[in-house]
């Protein structure tokens, strides 16, 4: 258990806080794999390049990436103060969300399960 007043204890949890720009959206209908292979793509990339890319990505989850993407140098910009050409994409993942379970009728009075996997997409900014 930790030692000292609450307000000490808030304010050390909070000065060990990450302070890089970053857009998080949560329960994203798309599976983590079909995310990723968006993810991949861009990387490590600065951001107008990984913006051209997610423009011409014929994947559906490309749309929401662009969509976090520009969340995410919102944020840089106006609450870092970040310069926009210097940006470029650190960290950018996916991890798995809950799964809805919906049933599919079949032959001779069965049910086949179908699951409708969402995720949480992560991407985090920093300056060069």
């Amino acid at each position: 258990m930790a030692k000292g007043h609450r307000s000490q204890i808030k304010r050390e949890r909070n000065a060990n806080k990450d302070t890089r720009p970053s857009a998080k959206l949560s329960y994203a209908r798309v599976s983590v794999q079909k995310a990723c292979f968006v993810l991949d793509a861009i990387r490590g990339k600065d951001v107008k390049s990984a913006l051209a890319i997610l423009a011409y990505n014929p994947r559906y989850a490309s749309s929401l990436i662009e969509k976090l993407l520009k969340s995410a140098i919102a944020n840089a910009e106006n609450n870092n103060g970040m310069n926009v050409d210097n940006l470029y994409i650190e960290e950018c993942y996916a991890n798995k969300g809950p799964t809805m379970k919906r049933i599919r009728p079949r032959a001779q009075g069965r049910a086949y399960r179908i699951e409708k996997r969402t995720s949480h997409i992560t991407i985090v900014l920093n300056e060069r």
